[in-house]
């Protein structure tokens, strides 16, 4: 059996509960690649402004890498109406 607790206002709807819910598997993956593709779980902490600074820069680097990849089909179908040279097949994004 699976269930949430949830604090919110007196008067909130089921309606308003469930994308809420529904959200965190969306934030859970979105950690799990961090952690996979730019090592956000690669630091042993030794002190806060440290550990807060590869955090700030894991998480800058997945930010920078999710958005390339959203933009690179646009780009990479721009370039092959202009150039007919042959791409790589090689991606570092899924």
């Amino acid at each position: 059996m699976a269930y949430y607790l949830c604090c919110a206002p007196t008067g909130t709807t089921d309606d308003n509960l469930i994308p809420a819910a529904g959200a965190r598997r969306a934030v859970e993956d979105c950690f799990q690649t961090a952690k996979t593709e730019v090592g956000l779980d690669h630091y042993q902490v030794r002190r806060y402004d440290a550990w807060y600074r590869h955090i700030t820069l894991a998480m800058l680097a997945h930010t920078y890498l999710a958005a390339t990849a959203t933009i690179a089909p646009k780009a990479l179908a721009a370039a092959s109406s202009r150039s007919h040279s042959a791409r790589s097949n090689v991606s570092w994004h899924t």
